[in-house]
């Protein structure tokens, strides 16, 4: 049964009169993603759209030429696969989860008939596409014009920021993420990021282990992604 309190919460659904989300609630259907497993596949034809409503997904990526990459992290609350929206057919990328998930899946064929009805939907919908599109335009930036190190940095930010939790003076990523799931995110290679990371350990700005990542100096890693002294 889907926990009604806890959709409510979501900022996705702000301004929504109960009425109507009920309605929007008495359609959809939820599943669980135990960790690993994919919600769908790259290529796949888009029948359904979602929202995570727990746990964490990884939304890989493979280029045409076989690059694999991670072009996002799912939070609580974000939309996916909204392949319609962007005048897709197919799911441009496959969500696998990181940690065990619950997703809400609406069929495709209701996203217009839902946004046409719910104003507040349809403008809360926008500014978190318009988020996603925007963040997607700095990574592209980033990967074209800037050190990899900066790169790393940024991503790492990025992360603290969207899913980081203070314990102590650290802030630890709040899902399980290992060396290589930050190569794929910045474009780079497993040996690359561990050899930078490792340099950020001994300076005091990470904390790391098996599938862990702690910031112990936001500050210090704001200071070198934006390159100063």
């Amino acid at each position: 049964m889907i926990d009604r309190t806890l959709v409510s919460a979501l900022p996705i659904f702000a301004g929504m009169e109960e009425s109507a989300l009920d309605k929007l609630l008495s359609n959809a259907v939820q599943r669980p993603v135990a960790k690993g497993a994919k919600v769908f596949e790259q290529g796949q034809k888009a029948t359904s759209f979602y929202l995570l409503l727990q746990g964490r997904l990884k939304v890989m990526q493979v280029t045409a030429g076989g690059q694999q990459l991670i072009v996002r992290v799912v939070h609580p609350g974000d939309l996916f696969g909204f392949a319609l929206a962007i005048g897709r057919t197919e799911y441009p990328g496959t969500p696998i989860a990181v940690a065990d998930s619950i997703v809400l899946a609406w069929p495709m064929n209701m996203m217009n008939s839902f946004l046409e009805r719910n104003p507040t939907l349809a403008i809360n919908a926008m500014q978190m596409i318009g988020q996603r599109l925007d963040q997607a335009h700095n990574r592209i930036r980033e990967m074209s014009t800037q050190e990899v190190e900066r790169r790393i940095a940024h991503t790492v930010i990025r992360l603290a920021q969207e899913a980081g939790i203070h314990e102590g003076a650290d802030i630890r990523i709040d899902f399980p993420i290992s060396r290589q799931d930050i190569a794929e995110m910045t474009g780079t290679t497993l040996h690359t990021v561990s050899r930078i990371l490792s340099n950020w350990e001994t300076r005091g700005l990470v904390k790391g282990g098996r599938q862990l990542l702690l910031v112990s100096n936001l500050t210090g890693l704001k200071r070198l992604a934006e390159h100063e002294d």
